[in-house]
């Protein structure tokens, strides 16, 4: 199916080089698209579309028709012999998932595959495919620990922490630094969203930036911008817009290396949109919300994030009948993934409906709330 892809990049008159280049990618990205082991993201579909003329819909049929329709052996959960391209085509499927299904309907897979890799680790003596093999765990750690927090509704931290801690391990063991840092980074979103130790999430956030910073400028500017949210919760306004602003000159760079698939262009709007919320500067955190909220397209867990905060800016201004047709679009899409970050967003907001507590859309609210809680 992926010969398609090449045919119509061809078609389209493209080498694999130039459309790299027009995208802003490396050119082993489209190599792994083409070879089956990746999947555009969905911000990148739109610009991928107009160079190549073909639907959205149809690279993403294409694509989601690719991860699935991986080998037999790992559909089946039997992935013993499996070689490391085979075993991250499976990692990159359960990513793919994780932002649209709710995670506990995934644990148990990825549980079963994550304790695969560590047996298959042991098949290969020292050299290329065990290494592969590794980067491999160390990723699927990492999404362990996003599996396990998100399922929990952000309240098992020491899960998180411990699956973060063992991607940490096996980075430094790799000497790579992208997943090391990528592993920081989120141990510190346990802290920052979670036990909201904001002075312990700030210096695992910096620890990040700086482990990134000499080879994924952009993966240093999403870890300052959690370092700036961690000030803005401190309430160090000062050093809260100077951690966004280095943020934001790190991002303008771009990011084609091994670090690209982590970040997508609306995440400085999203934080900023989150530590402006955290200032009090509302109607700064209403303007970056709004305008990020259209551009998440499937990445429905972070917009549900989303949606919670700007339901908050609305509500702190006043604008109730904003904020519930906001809270309404936030409640659709966690009845499909449950997101925990949404969740507790969304909950926060609604608790600050109060005052509105006897309107009729707010008790209306209420009950969806309450059918989502009950639900399985």
């Amino acid at each position: 199916m992926m010969k398609l892809f090449a045919q119509w990049r061809r078609a389209a008159g493209w080498t694999q080089e130039a459309l790299a280049e027009h995208l802003g990618v490396d050119r082993s990205t489209v190599h792994r698209w083409e070879a089956g082991k990746a999947a555009p993201r969905s911000w990148q579909l739109p610009a991928l579309s107009e160079a190549i003329k073909r639907a959205p819909a149809e690279l993403e049929a294409l694509f989601d028709g690719q991860l699935d329709e991986r080998p037999t052996k790992a559909r089946s959960g039997d992935h013993a012999g499996g070689s490391p391209d085979e075993l991250r085509i499976v990692y990159l499927d359960l990513e793919r998932r994780y932002d649209r299904a709710p995670s506990s309907s995934l644990l148990a897979e990825a549980g079963q595959y994550f304790a695969l890799l560590d047996q298959m680790a042991c098949q290969f003596g020292d050299g290329p495919q065990k290494r592969d093999v590794l980067t491999v765990q160390a990723e699927t750690a990492t999404l362990m620990g996003k599996l396990v927090w998100d399922a929990s509704q952000r309240r098992d931290h020491i899960g998180a922490r411990k699956y973060y801690s063992q991607a940490a391990t096996l980075a430094r063991r790799l000497q790579n630094p992208v997943l090391e840092s990528h592993a920081l980074l989120r141990s510190s979103y346990v802290d920052l969203y979670g036990t909201t130790d904001a002075p312990t999430g700030l210096a695992l956030a910096e620890a990040a930036a700086r482990r990134a910073a000499p080879v994924s400028p952009a993966l240093a500017g999403l870890a300052l911008l959690h370092a700036g949210e961690a000030h803005a919760m401190l309430g160090d306004r000062e050093e809260c817009e100077k951690s966004i602003g280095l943020a934001q000159e790190l991002l303008a760079h771009g990011d084609s290396g091994p670090a690209a698939d982590l970040i997508s262009p609306d995440q400085f709007r999203r934080l900023a949109g989150s530590c402006y919320l955290e200032l009090g500067q509302l109607q700064r955190a209403q303007y970056e919300l709004e305008t990020v909220a259209g551009s998440l397209g499937r990445r429905q867990k972070s917009r549900t994030i989303v949606l919670g905060n700007l339901a908050l800016a609305l509500i702190r201004q006043r604008e109730v009948d904003g904020a519930l047709e906001v809270l309404d679009q936030a409640v659709d899409e966690l009845e499909q993934t449950r997101g925990g970050g949404g969740m507790n967003r969304v909950f926060a907001a609604a608790r600050e409906l109060k005052p509105w507590r006897r309107e009729v859309q707010v008790l209306e609210l209420n009950d969806r709330l309450l059918s989502l809680m009950a639900a399985p």
